[in-house]
Order: structure tokens, then sequence, then C-alpha cells
């Protein structure tokens, strides 16, 4: 087997979480279209792939997000990815007993051994809330309030009404009134679009987490309300130029 490394102008997701100079480059619809491409490579290898054959990832986290010079992000290390035939069931027993990092890693197959696609959406829903907040998982911030880390928090937060409280201060910029760039705003409709299936995708069990399709389809109306929103404060500032 070859392997091909490739190079990514930009470095990795991995890369600019925990680092507040270079989270602010990330736009909130830069963010949503990061995981957008992530979405649409893992819904391909679940779902899209020749002959029915079927990939899980199993190594989902922020460094396996490359971006490119444009901020388009591309799925990388497939080292430990698990390849199924066509008509094999959709899990494979694969039982580990070391992991990279235990933060991203679906609790149920720990438990179970059972390696589903559901395993790449939990880990998947880690990522999201990790661009979400501007943070590792495993950041001290969240680890004084949770030995589970960012997931753990998450959840509790969205439950009790307070996510608000652990987004990135930087999109919480975007959102004020006060902006002083209203085109950087972030969409509170998409916020809360992103927030919702990123909660389902951490679910505890496997059968509660969504597709990657039904992943795909609330990130798209997310983005959609962003760029609305973008659309709308352009015509406002050309109309008033215009006046």
């Amino acid at each position: 087997m070859i392997l091909v490394t490739e190079k990514f102008s930009n470095g990795s997701l991995g890369d600019y979480l925990g680092n507040a100079k270079k989270m602010h480059n990330l736009t909130w619809e830069k963010r949503l279209k990061i995981c957008i491409d992530g979405v649409h490579a893992l819904n391909y290898l679940h779902y899209e792939m020749a002959d029915k054959k079927m990939m899980i990832h199993s190594d989902i986290d922020p460094f396996r997000f490359g971006l490119y010079e444009n901020w388009r992000a591309k799925i990388q290390d497939f080292e430990l990815a698990v390849f199924l035939p066509p008509n094999q069931k959709d899990e494979a027993l694969c039982k580990r007993t070391y992991f990279k990092s235990t933060w991203h890693v679906d609790p149920e197959y720990v438990k179970t051994g059972k390696l589903k696609r559901e395993s790449d959406v939990y880990s998947f829903g880690v990522v999201m809330f990790e661009i979400l907040c501007g943070r590792r998982a495993q950041d001290q911030i969240y680890l004084k309030q949770s030995e589970k880390g960012l997931v753990h928090v998450a959840r509790q937060n969205f439950s009790n009404g307070t996510i608000e409280d652990i987004i990135d201060p930087i999109l919480k910029e975007e959102t004020g009134k006060q902006s002083h760039s209203p085109i950087r705003r972030a969409n509170k409709d998409s916020l809360y679009t992103f927030l919702k299936v990123a909660n389902q995708c951490v679910a505890e069990t496997q059968d509660q987490r969504p597709t990657m399709k039904a992943v795909l389809n609330e990130l798209e109306k997310a983005l959609v309300f962003q760029v609305s929103q973008v659309c709308l404060c352009l015509c406002v500032i050309i109309g008033c130029i215009l006046s």
C-alpha cells in the first residue's frame, strides 16, 4: 500500500482550535463550509461508494480536516478506516484497546466493540462543537466542569438552555448588535440549526444519532440562513451608499 500525504496550505482545523488569533480567520460562514465539506466526504464513504461498498473512517478529529488556501476542507488520514464490502451487515466488530484521542470516540463503540457509521457521526458531532466553541474537546476550561470534556458540558448546557455560554466569543461578537462589520455577524437561526444537529450527533447511543445525509441537510439550511443575512446586509449597505 502506498500512502500519499497531501499538503494543505492552511494546515488543519486542529491547528486553529484554542488559538484566538487564528480562529479570528474563521468566520461563521467559513466554519459552516468546513463542516459541510467534511460531512459530504463522510456521507460518500458511508452511502455513495461504488457497488454499495462502505467505509467507516473511525478516527475523525480536528486534525483530520485539512484546509486549502480558500478554506475549503478535505478529510485525510485513513490508516484506521474500516472497509465493509457489499451485503455485509453495516457494522464491524473492531475492538480496539488504544485510541489516539478518546475525546472523539463513540462511547457505545468503546463499550461493545461495534463500529458503525454512527460512530463517525458521533466523532463528527464532537468536531462540530469544537468548531463552534473554538477550543479542543479536552480544553481545561471544559475539564474543570466535567472529566468528560466538551461534549458533556455542551449537552448539559443545551438541556439547560445555556448553550450560548460556551459559544466562541468571536462568534458572539459577530452576532452582537454592536458589531462594526454586519457582514460578519453569525445569524441566530443558523447557529440554532447547527447546535440542534450537533447535539443529535453526540447522542449516547448509536440508534439516536442522525445519518450523515440528515446532518448535511441541516448544515446546508444553516448556511442558507447565514448567506441570506450577508446578502441582506450588502443590499442595505449598497442602498445607503446610493441614497
